[in-house]
């Protein structure tokens, strides 16, 4: 979701192939350095599953001990957990614990959700990625979509920015609930490069896409997500919630020790911002090819990060700030030997 922290793994033609572990991000390297002082995961001795859960173990608790955690860590082989467990607060003020079916955060995780629900529509004859965004969008209110196509809105590579900025720090957040509701804080503003001259992180370019999801399928971007992604991967925890919504087990973010609450949108979008738990993650995961999956999003209050290759899984949900979610990540995944 926000720019300068926020990572996002996607591969370097999302149109044309299945996704794989490569890493495209806005922000440089400020939240390796933020970690470079945090306890490190040891390799265990010995290649046992139980001395894996043990350093696993110990590590975690290390982070916890500094404050440097709190969320829900699950490391699978083949779909079946080997280490599940969660840590610190979902909700500090009224004293809730997260679980392991706390809903977090995702940040734009949701963003992959969106690439995949573009490929079913190709695949349904409905788009063509190397169009225009006015093929689409006959009524988008800016000459640009004439210069853009959707496939250079996928690889971020349209020339659109961001929509975080004066006018949406300026806005009562309560009242984006809608992806047209995004569209005021960028749709005037003029483009940053020549449309496929450079890469550049794009959130506005995907509260656009999600907008071509709506039109080419006729219903809103939550509903054809929950329908034709969640439903028939098994993923009843997963969705994008209002803040006046009574969710049970959703975790507030707390950046700093502060509760990000007010910083967030009243909706969250086809850029990031929905909810979802390690279980569902995990189901989601396994409908995916064995050869490799890497997806993280993070803002204050939030950091997510989602890992497969060959045998093993790993889902890890925090509803602290970057690196929180993606340096535990990072560190099991060295253990288990997948770098």
């Amino acid at each position: 979701m926000r720019k300068l922290i926020l990572l996002l793994l996607l591969t370097t033609s999302i149109a044309a192939q299945q996704p794989k572990r490569v890493i495209v991000r806005a922000g440089g390297g400020q939240d390796e350095d933020r970690a470079r002082d945090w306890p490190k995961l040891a390799a265990p001795s010995e290649s046992t599953d139980e001395a894996r859960v043990r350093a696993l173990g110990g590590y975690l608790d290390a982070l916890v001990a500094r404050d440097l955690f709190s969320g829900t860590v699950l490391v699978a082989r083949n779909g079946k957990p080997l280490f599940f467990k969660s840590y610190g607060m979902a909700n500090k003020e009224w004293n809730v614990p997260n679980t392991n079916d706390t809903k977090y955060n995702l940040g734009s995780i949701n963003k992959f959700f969106t690439g995949m629900a573009l490929r079913q529509l190709r695949d349904a004859g409905k788009i063509d990625f190397d169009k225009t965004l006015r093929t689409y969008l006959p009524d988008y209110p800016s000459p640009i979509a004439d210069r853009i196509t959707i496939k250079q809105l996928m690889e971020m590579r349209s020339g659109l920015g961001d929509f975080f900025g004066p006018e949406y720090q300026a806005a009562p957040k309560n009242k984006i609930r809608t992806l047209a509701d995004y569209l005021p804080f960028f749709v005037d503003k003029p483009l940053l490069f020549e449309p496929g001259a450079q890469q550049r992180y794009s959130n506005a370019g995907y509260i656009v896409l999600g907008l071509v999801i709506e039109k080419l399928s006729g219903v809103s971007y939550y509903d054809y997500v929950r329908g034709h992604i969640f439903k028939p991967a098994g993923l009843t925890s997963t969705d994008s919630y209002t803040p006046d919504e009574v969710v049970p087990r959703r975790a507030i973010g707390y950046a700093e020790g502060h509760s990000n609450i007010y910083t967030l949108p009243g909706r969250g979008s086809s850029a990031g911002g929905g909810y979802s738990t390690a279980e569902d993650l995990l189901r989601f995961v396994m409908t995916m090819p064995k050869e490799g999956l890497g997806v993280a999003g993070g803002a204050p209050g939030i950091n997510a990060a989602v890992e497969s290759g060959g045998e093993w899984q790993i889902i890890v949900l925090a509803n602290y700030s970057p690196p929180a979610a993606e340096e535990v990540a990072a560190n099991v995944r060295k253990m288990l030997g997948m770098e």
